[in-house]
């Protein structure tokens, strides 16, 4: 294999060292991988620079793929940010409210809200938290209750969706891979879909809420918080300082918004982006995946059209205020793309470098090849809990896992749930991550509350996903999630169990 040895890997890790100590994943996957051009280009500085922008930027800007990856999550961060700024949620949220009467109710509401809000992970926590957050006072479960669920019906729901701005993100680093590496039997699309049964930390997160609810088996230091709230009536302990946001939430509970505004125009997006796709074969036939994402660009636009027409004509908002928040949302989405070029970038650049080759080479004969899915979510794990970030965990371990898996014929969907997986866990849990900081926020909950009794819970579902992946790594078959369920559920029912014959020990002496 052609590869240049050990320096190979040197882009993967300074990018990795920068993401954990900058947080900055655009400032990683930049220096990572100019570091990589400066060693091809024997160290001349100037001409790496102009190599860089000219044979690596420019040349991911002008690839008629890339550009259709670009303009979609363009048009996606447009409408996501309509849907917020409309209420639409909240609305819908506060209908269901008065039919909630039992703890189980209340819990399981906010569980589904959280799915609801399936197109923004960041929207979930600002929208769901402050809508039930009475609701759960009155009902007597605690703040760190509410936080826990809203953030793992956030991202870990997100990553599961293709047609959001996280699936493009992902099949944008995954087709990469693909034209990389010849690999023409499936699309990006059947790749990520393929996947998604092997996403075993995403799925386990979002199966545990309504399994700890109906069950009751709270663990650790969310029993204790239960406990405190049903015992004592505290909202907080003592020492905690609940973080709030409260323009945010304001904004979201003050404005005069209906369930419709969210419904139609999701309706919308869904019957055009469908009909579209049956008109050229769907699901008989494959489509393009340039066909599709032209489908999906247009339920996009048209749904934006759909509930910008409704907050005008029921006198929410100006047009000149949807417009304005239609392209503010545009803009947001410029970070991501410049995340999901310079990755691409990056991954091209430790291809000619021959990263992968070189990986390869070195686990070849000396590491069973079932064991690489489970390897990819350790690392992918320890990654994004050091820098809280998951795209960039992506960004970073998806050019090294597809090789592998072609190259030593692994599981290749195994390998892709591995890594999303990996991703995930930080994102989840990390007390850096935007996601959990807004879980907090959403909540009004202490930050460090919330961390502390949220990570149990992660740990249990990293653990589960770990073992079930090393059974995947053999079978490679989608079965395996069934297996991952039960040993999450089996985990939960015994640490709850223990505990319980702890405190009864405890009270008997």
């Amino acid at each position: 294999m052609e590869h240049m040895g050990w320096i190979s890997l040197i882009p993967a890790f300074i990018a990795v060292v920068l993401a954990l100590i900058s947080k900055n994943v655009i400032l990683s996957l930049f220096m990572g991988a100019l570091s990589g051009i400066v060693i091809l280009q024997k160290g001349a500085p100037i001409a790496s620079v102009q190599t860089f922008i000219g044979d690596y930027l420019f040349v991911q800007l002008t690839d008629s793929y890339n550009a259709g990856v670009l303009v979609l999550l363009v048009f996606i961060g447009g409408f996501v940010a309509l849907v917020e700024k409309s209420g639409g949620a909240g609305a819908f949220a506060e209908k269901v409210i008065h039919v909630l009467n039992t703890r189980v109710k209340t819990q399981v509401s906010a569980w589904l809200g959280g799915i609801l809000i399936f197109f923004s992970d960041l929207g979930t926590p600002l929208i769901v938290g402050p809508v039930f957050e009475k609701v759960f006072d009155k009902m007597k479960i605690s703040r760190e209750k509410l936080a826990w669920i809203i953030d793992s019906t956030s991202s870990p729901v997100a990553v599961l969706i293709p047609f959001i701005g996280w699936g493009v993100y992902i099949m944008g680093l995954i087709q990469k891979e693909f034209d990389a590496s010849n690999v023409t039997s499936m699309t990006d699309w059947e790749a990520f879909v393929g996947a998604i049964p092997f996403q075993f930390y995403s799925i386990l997160t979002v199966i545990m809420v309504p399994l700890v609810v109906m069950t009751k088996l709270d663990i650790g230091p969310m029993k204790k918080a239960e406990e405190r709230v049903q015992t004592t009536g505290k909202l907080y302990w003592d020492t905690s300082i609940p973080l709030r946001k409260s323009e945010a939430m304001n904004e979201i509970q003050q404005t005069k918004s209906k369930a419709s505004f969210i419904i139609v125009p999701l309706l919308v997006l869904f019957i055009t982006l469908f009909g579209i796709l049956i008109s050229l074969g769907f699901p008989f036939k494959q489509v393009e995946g340039s066909a599709f994402r032209i489908a999906l660009t247009t339920g996009y636009l048209f749904a934006s059209v759909t509930l910008i027409g409704f907050l005008v004509i029921s006198k929410v908002k100006k047009f000149a205020e949807t417009m304005d928040i239609y392209f503010q949302g545009m803009q947001k989405m410029m970070v991501v793309a410049a995340t999901l070029v310079l990755a691409w970038a990056l991954g091209t650049v430790m291809k000619e470098m021959g990263t992968a080759n070189y990986i390869v080479e070195v686990i070849d004969g000396n590491l069973p090849v079932f064991l690489i899915p489970a390897l990819l979510f350790a690392i992918g794990a320890v990654m994004s809990l050091a820098s809280g970030t998951s795209w960039g965990t992506f960004a970073i371990m998806m050019p090294l896992a597809i090789p592998m898996a072609v190259q030593l014929d692994a599981p290749l969907l195994v390998c892709i749930g591995a890594v999303l997986s990996g991703g995930m866990f930080g994102d989840h849990c990390s007390p850096i991550s935007d996601t959990t900081v807004l879980s907090s926020t959403g909540a009004g909950c202490d930050h460090i509350d919330h961390v502390k009794t949220q990570l149990p819970y992660a740990l249990v579902n990293a653990g589960s996903a770990f073992i079930a992946f090393l059974i995947a790594g053999i079978f490679g078959h989608v079965a395996t999630l069934l297996l991952a369920i039960v040993l999450m559920a089996l985990t939960v029912w015994i640490l709850s169990k223990r505990k319980n014959q702890s405190t009864s020990n405890t009270l008997s002496h």
